[in-house]
């Protein structure tokens, strides 16, 4: 998902100009980005949840030259989906495989 799909997304349900709903997807996207800022977490129900979580530091390989890297401690942010969204994105695939097979 892009910002321009957003933008897309927002000018077709409500009509507003695309300058407008970009403005806003822009917003909406730093008001989103604020908060796992602050909190370290955001939720949308029927879609999943950001968090940021902590890493260790580690030893690595380099798979060029397989020499081992030191990987320091740092921070991420992961995404787990809502059991409502991995069923329909599970359904979706199942259909698409369908789809594929009848072809």
């Amino acid at each position: 998902m892009s910002k321009k799909f957003l933008t897309d997304v927002i000018v077709e349900a409500t009509g507003m100009p695309a300058s407008r709903a970009g403005v806003l997807a822009a917003d909406i996207i730093g008001a989103i980005r604020d908060e796992i800022i602050d909190t370290g977490r955001f939720t949308l129900p029927e879609f999943g949840s950001f968090a940021v979580r902590e890493t260790k530091a580690r030893t690595a390989l380099n798979p060029r030259t397989g020499e081992q890297v030191k990987v320091k401690a740092g921070a991420t942010v992961k995404f787990k989906a809502s059991p409502n969204l991995k069923q329909d994105a599970l359904a979706g695939l199942k259909k698409a495989k369908r789809k594929a097979a009848r072809a």
